[in-house]
């Protein structure tokens, strides 16, 4: 029998960790007769509330169901690490506890491994019930990466995923602390199937991802797998000193012909304003890139456990 781990990353998710069992478990009988055995692997990223107590009352129902809980919240990403670190399973799945990664795909998903695919991946095709502002700079977002990295990152891809052992294995081997876990699943390859589903609200609760989180977010992934910012960095720069070395030859042109005539200070301000506004954007890109260096050659942990059940 082979062994399905599903990783369920949590921060303040006491209203759904239940709720999500109770989904989950309605795929029971399929595993039996596919001959899988499963675990629920729950990931307590530092919640507030009682996530953890109810991941618990789970494992005390049902031995099936395993909590890691950490010393504090370090992030989604942190979390996904440690669940997949975990995992013992010979397929492993990632998915959100406010079941907008519907677990009735399930099934859908196993047949798709079973015919020889690597992963099974998803993505939205709508985003009903999402703020419009919020849908137009995701798919600005997608739009970007696709143009300045060469790693593939689908259009409305969720962290909803059904992967072997062997990409699993490959995806640890990326121990990096910066990490923009849909940009690893591109990176590392394998064959993946795509599966597309209309955007499911959430159970309960409320996002904990607001438009700041995701602003941050979509520059780490910016940085992790691209350095076309660095590269326009060094093009503003030469740009500007062409720009320069042209206005320099005019005015000297113009002083010689017209002798020099007073010019007005407003335009001088607005060029000098200009030009230090792209200096200080330009030194901006290359500090982004600096400040993940210098996280990564610390090599803090990515997570730290408080306990394990």
């Amino acid at each position: 029998m082979k062994l399905l781990s599903v990783i369920v990353p949590c921060y303040n998710e006491e209203e759904n960790v239940p709720f999500f069992y109770e989904e989950f478990i309605k795929n029971e009988a399929f595993f039996k007769e596919k001959e899988i055995e499963w675990e629920l692997v729950y990931v307590d990223d530092g919640s507030k509330d009682g996530t953890a107590l109810e991941a618990k009352k789970l494992h005390q129902k049902d031995g099936r169901v395993h909590l890691l809980s950490f010393s504090r919240n370090f992030g989604k990403e942190a979390a996904m690490y440690a669940g997949l670190n975990r995992a013992k399973g010979d397929y492993v799945v990632l998915m959100d506890a406010d079941l907008q990664d519907p677990p009735s795909l399930l099934p859908e998903m196993l047949s798709y491994m079973e015919q020889g695919y690597d992963s099974v991946a998803t993505r939205r095709v709508s985003r009903k019930g999402e703020p419009p502002i919020r849908s137009f700079f995701a798919r600005m977002f997608y739009r970007l990466m696709k143009r300045i990295s060469k790693t593939e990152i689908m259009d409305g891809a969720r962290d909803y995923r059904m992967m072997t052992r062997q990409m699993v294995d490959a995806i640890l081997e990326m121990k990096e602390y910066n990490r923009f876990t849909k940009g690893i699943f591109g990176w590392v390859g394998f064959q993946t199937k795509w599966l597309e589903y209309e955007n499911v609200e959430r159970k309960k609760g409320e996002t904990k991802w607001n438009f700041w989180k995701l602003l941050l977010y979509s520059i780490e992934g910016i940085t992790a797998f691209s350095t076309v910012p660095l590269s326009f960095a060094a093009v503003m720069g030469v740009l500007f000193c062409v720009l320069a070395f042209i206005l320099i030859l005019f005015i000297v042109i113009r002083t010689l012909i017209f002798g020099d005539p007073v010019s007005g200070w407003p335009s001088l301000v607005c060029i000098i304003s200009l030009i230090s506004g792209v200096q200080l954007f330009c030194l901006g890109i290359v500090g982004q890139y600096l400040a993940k260096t210098y996280m990564e050659v610390k090599k803090r942990p990515i997570y730290l456990l408080k306990e394990e059940v």
